[in-house]
């Protein structure tokens, strides 16, 4: 399939408490991968095993996964030094991103997780707010996680709220291979 370009790009948000925000992010990457375009997805604040890892790897060059963290707990049960190996992760991380921005290598980034690289001090809402200034008309930035700020919901064409009303943790039920991993 020839490669298009997309004629105007568009900022999505996908938050909320409830599960889907990064499934909606892949969903739209399916899409575009089918329709011609090339999606980048750079994950944050994830280093385990996902079965979109797999994915991905089967519909390269297309669409490809990036991450640059190790694989750890959870951000509040860092100490201080995993916390700052951590931080020199996402700037690495983030410089890519910003490169990537700036060469258009893609015409749909996906920046999932972003939002708990905010929450957690990593990144300034500044950064968020300056890397989507400098979107190119052509390219389409999505970016997920919880508690978006307002200065970046006013930034987006889309803002989508997964609220939970029921979940499987909540009877016991862990994560499943396939559906949440």
């Amino acid at each position: 399939m020839t490669r298009k370009t997309l004629e105007r790009g568009l900022i999505q948000v996908y938050t909320g408490d409830g599960k889907g925000k990064t499934t909606a992010a892949l969903g739209q990457a399916l899409r575009s991968v089918g329709a011609g375009y090339r999606v980048y997805m750079v994950q944050f604040l994830k280093g385990g095993k996902t079965g979109e890892l797999e994915a991905a790897r089967r519909l390269e060059p297309d669409f490809k996964i990036f991450r640059f963290e190790k694989e750890r707990g959870f951000f509040w049960t860092l100490d201080q030094r995993q916390k700052e190996e951590l931080k020199a992760e996402v700037k690495k991380a983030f410089e890519f991103v910003t490169g990537v921005v700036r060469q258009q290598s893609c015409d749909i980034l996906i920046l999932d997780e972003i939002m708990g690289i905010l929450h957690n001090g990593l990144l300034t809402e500044q950064d968020i707010c300056e890397l989507l200034e400098q979107k190119p008309d052509k390219m389409e930035i999505i970016l997920t996680g919880r508690n978006v700020p307002d200065r970046i919901k006013e930034m987006a064409h889309l803002v989508t709220e997964m609220k939970m009303i029921k979940h499987p943790f909540e009877q016991g039920i862990g994560p499943r291979e396939g559906i949440e991993l």
